[in-house]
């Protein structure tokens, strides 16, 4: 859909308007939706006046507003399913679906399974304390081989592979390097210099696209 293009007569509504009237009151004025209102004045850095926020056409909340007073329940309500909770009870064959206590959900696994995450990491499950987030029962095996050897990873740094196969995991191909550094490993400018270009014509392209139809 093609792009409405701000008149001069617009322009000059919303630079002498906004600061002091509501903005929906603006947009009904010149027939564009609020929103569109909002970015433009964004765009010329126009601010309302404190006048204009302190007064009820604002709609801000202020000390004293008793917000949602009247949606609220009153001391004393009843609820409507009081009394029809009780152990066992469910309509139709509820009952036959529910957890029991204890059971295991279907992606359960003991201690010391194994599994490969999405980015090619090998994951162990060291235990199975279900009073934490399960995330916290499991280890990546590289960085455990290595505290195995070496001790607790510094702060501040991680163990990655020295030759980027994550499914060699051997003391030897694993390395020690702080987090800056594994920053610059990552950094584009260590990328083939075509493709480096390409990622630069790209954002190039993108922000000309971005002036061109604000």
């Amino acid at each position: 859909m093609k792009r409405r293009r701000w008149t001069i007569e617009e322009r000059a509504a919303v630079r002498g308007l906004y600061p002091d009237i509501a903005t929906r009151e603006i947009a009904r004025a010149i027939g564009r939706p609020v929103h569109q209102v909002y970015q433009f004045a964004a765009r010329l850095r126009l601010r309302k006046t404190r006048a204009y926020l302190a007064s009820p056409a604002a709609s801000r909340l202020r000390r004293g507003d008793n917000v949602g007073a009247a949606t609220r329940y009153r001391k004393g309500h009843v609820p409507a399913n009081k009394g029809l909770r009780r152990p066992g009870w469910a309509p139709g064959r509820m009952a036959e679906t529910q957890f029991r206590k204890g059971a295991r959900p279907q992606t359960w696994r003991p201690a010391g399974t194994e599994v490969v995450d999405g980015d090619g990491y090998r994951k162990r499950k060291v235990s199975d304390d279900r009073s934490k987030p399960s995330r916290f029962n499991w280890r990546f095996v590289h960085v455990w081989v290595w505290e195995r050897a070496h001790g607790p990873v510094p702060r501040g740094h991680a163990i990655v592979f020295r030759n980027g196969n994550r499914s060699e995991i051997r003391l030897r191909n694993l390395e020690l390097v702080s987090r800056r550094e594994l920053l610059r490993r990552n950094s584009i400018h260590r990328l083939p210099r075509a493709l480096f270009e390409v990622i630069q014509l790209r954002a190039a392209v993108l922000r000309r696209i971005g002036r061109t139809t604000a």
